[in-house]
């Protein structure tokens, strides 16, 4: 991998709360366009990390680097964020919701967009719900949408600002198993389209190996039975999904097997 191929460079990151320990000696370079997914056990700090990515949380020691230049302490547009429980305003239709944040964006005094300014608005958001497959939907009301379509505008929120880097934290783990593959589906789609690098936390296995490019294991490795918070979690296993060996992948399946999860995070 070359320098310019690196998007996200991750050194020597640690993570406390109170003085515990959450992360500790997390290093990782990713190239430009990677679908990274991420698993581990319950509270071991993946959602932690991701944001991290996104600076809604500052690391406690080492740095994040973004395109070679420190991460801002603040979220920025170059940086979307799309969570498992999906914030929308329920009195505003599918283009209302979409609507508001360009205004919050462009005019954040006035919070209104006129004239031109809101024509080009209008049309970025016709663009953007059509990629999505909402074009239908873009005059209801959030109660009148499915599961798997709010997710839709919970993606569209996010990619309206054409962010380098995509943040998914458990997207999916709320659908049905149908809404939720055609959702993988839409979301390799957009990836290949766009361009985009995802860092994605799943808590399914199989999710992570079908969508990913290259998977991140986070867990604890050092450990003392007299002080079970003395130590934070790493980077365990880090798999090249499309070239790992199948004992690699064995490995990581017969940890996680071992390693409880659920949708709560640390």
């Amino acid at each position: 991998m070359s320098q310019n191929d690196t998007i996200i460079s991750v050194k020597n990151v640690a993570k406390f709360y109170d003085q515990v320990p959450v992360l500790e000696r997390v290093n990782i370079s990713v190239e430009r366009g990677t679908f990274c997914t991420i698993v581990g056990a319950s509270g071991c700090g993946k959602s932690t990390f991701l944001r991290m990515l996104l600076s809604q949380e500052l690391p406690t020691r080492g740095e994040i680097l973004l395109d070679g230049e420190k991460l801002p302490d603040e979220p920025t547009a170059d940086r979307g964020i799309v969570f498992q429980k999906y914030s929308v305003f329920p009195h505003l239709t599918v283009k209302g919701n979409l609507l508001l944040s360009q205004e919050f964006e462009q005019a954040p005094m006035s919070g209104k967009l006129y004239g031109n300014a809101k024509t080009i608005a209008l049309e970025k958001i016709d663009e953007t719900l059509e990629k999505i497959g909402l074009s239908a939907a873009r005059d209801k009301f959030p109660s009148q949408l499915s599961g798997g379509m709010q997710q839709r505008l919970a993606i569209a929120q996010a990619l309206l600002k054409e962010p380098k880097i995509l943040l998914l934290d458990e997207p999916f783990g709320a659908l049905d198993p149908g809404i939720r593959l055609d959702m993988h589906e839409l979301l390799l789609s957009l990836w290949e389209d766009l361009n985009m690098t995802i860092f994605m936390v799943t808590h399914d296995l199989n999710e992570a190996f079908k969508l990913g490019t290259r998977m991140l294991v986070f867990d604890k490795i050092r450990h003392d039975p007299h002080a079970p918070n003395a130590f934070g979690a790493t980077i365990t296993y880090d798999l090249n999904i499309a070239s790992c060996s199948q004992s690699n992948a064995q490995d990581a399946e017969m940890y996680f097997a071992k390693s409880p999860n659920s949708t709560e995070e640390t």
